[in-house]
């Protein structure tokens, strides 16, 4: 091996380096029972990432226009409590928020299909925290789905 192909490999991530001798990881979700693509599938990183920007948005918005009347750390403080309300109410009843509805997704259990809303408590406090969410398994659900067994689909 050259100097070039073992940079190249260590720039690609430990998964490519893996896959090029000869590791078989298979699709997202597959070991979860779930297809690797259509309706049911893992839902990717940028769809996701845009559901939240969209329900942060929300959640600002109310913030902004009801609570603080002007922005400041107030406002963000509020915004964060409105979307805490906002992630335990929908996804522990509707199995959704507004943004992950507007982006074509939807929170699911994995041994019953919906999720509870102790479940969705789990999941929304972890989501709040924020680390939770930036580790990620092979499958692409963040730790605050591993530990509250949810995994985000698309509809």
């Amino acid at each position: 091996m050259d100097k070039r192909q073992a940079i190249g490999s260590w720039l690609s991530g430990p998964r490519a380096a893996m896959e090029d001798a000869g590791a078989d990881f298979g699709y997202r979700g597959e070991q979860l029972g779930l297809p690797e693509e259509g309706p049911g599938s893992i839902a990717r990183p940028g769809r996701r990432l845009g559901a939240l920007a969209v329900d942060w948005a929300l959640c600002l918005l109310i913030a902004y226009s009801l609570i603080t009347d002007g922005y400041g750390q107030a406002t963000g403080n509020w915004a964060l409590l409105i979307f805490f309300l906002l992630g335990v109410l929908t996804v522990g009843t509707l199995g959704f928020t507004p943004g992950k509805r507007l982006l074509g997704l939807r929170v699911i259990a994995l041994d019953t299909g919906t999720v509870q809303p102790l479940r969705a408590l789990i999941r929304t406090v972890l989501l709040c925290l924020a680390v939770p969410a930036l580790i990620w398994d092979r499958d692409g659900r963040g730790l605050h789905d591993r530990v509250a067994r949810t995994v985000e689909v698309r509809t």
